[in-house]
Order: C-alpha cells, then structure tokens, then sequence
C-alpha cells in the first residue's frame, strides 16, 4: 500500500492501521466532530469493542447519535465531553485501551488540561494517537500560526507523562505518532 500519495489527506482505514486496534478494545475518538472515524473504529474492535465519540459541540453529539444510528454502528457511544476541563471527559479513570486525537489539538487552548484528562481515562499502558495538521496548506487546514508541530505536540505529551512510542505517516500534511500511559 503506498502511503505517499500526492495530494493525500487524511485516510480513516489507511491511518487507523497504526493504531493496532484488536477484538474488544475500547477505544474513544476525542473531538470526534462529524464521525469520520467512527466505522472504522467500530468495525475494527469489533462487536465485543465499545467505540465512545467524545465531542463537545451539543448539535454535534445529536448529529453523531443520528450518524450512529443510521449506520447501525451499535458498539459506538456518543458523548458530550469537555476536554479542557477536569474531569470533562465523561468515562471513569482507566477505562480506555486506546484514544485518537485527529485534527483537534492545534485547537485546543488548554492543551496540558486535555492531555491530563485523556491521560486520566486510559488504562495503564494505553496508547493515545495523535494526529494534526503538519502545515496550514494554503489555508485547508489551520492558520500557519496554529499549527502545532510533531515536536511541540511530542513535547506536550511527555510534558503530560506520556512515553513516545512511534511515529507515522498519516497523509501528505499531517504526521501521527502514538505516546503511552505508564
């Protein structure tokens, strides 16, 4: 599979191949927006897996719900959710094998905050996915001075007493790499 394309953005079945998802994870796609990522998700932790769409635009939630429903996608759980807020997160401590953070850090104000939290719902051992902008790209993506680089982004997650683990190709103007809870 070629993942230098021209031109390629971001790719749900393509990127999530470097999350190693397996039967019966749980798993929470934080900032989960319009659901870009919920089919995959659900089809790779199977009907075992639990899949949480964490948003915290309200008329998002109920559109997730409605995307959700429609798509019988039965083991994904819309969620309202306040990254930047202690305990803004609605899950217990511990709850998560995996989280994905796509295209949302860069808009994050209280980055350490919702770095603690997400830390917070993982399991001992789970992995977080981050995955954001590499450039603005003439404007597509974040203003130039949003964009919040690889380094900055490892940098806040070991700040948050996260282990890098890898990086990853994730299309032609973002990057992914995966950090884990110790």
């Amino acid at each position: 599979m070629n993942f230098a394309l021209p031109g390629r953005f971001v790719i749900p079945d393509v990127v999530a191949t470097h999350f190693h998802l397996k039967e019966g994870d749980s798993v929470a796609d934080f900032g989960a927006g319009n659901g870009f990522f919920l089919k995959t998700l659900s089809t790779a932790v199977g009907p075992n897996g639990k899949v949480f769409a964490c948003e915290i635009q309200k008329p998002l939630v109920e559109k997730l719900g409605e995307f959700i429903r429609l798509s019988s996608l039965l083991n994904v759980s819309p969620i309202w959710c306040d990254l930047e807020e202690v305990s803004g997160i609605k899950l217990p401590n511990d709850t998560l094998d995996v989280g994905i953070l796509v295209n949302t850090l860069f808009q994050l104000e209280e980055k350490a905050v919702a770095l603690a939290e997400m830390r917070r719902v993982l399991k001992r051992g789970g992995i977080l996915h981050v995955i954001d902008w590499s450039e603005s790209f003439g404007g597509l993506g974040p203003q130039t001075s949003d964009v919040i680089t690889k380094e900055q982004a490892t940098a806040l997650c070991e700040t948050e007493q996260f282990i890098f683990e890898r990086d990853y190709q994730a299309g032609d103007h973002h990057y992914g790499f995966a950090v884990r809870k110790l």
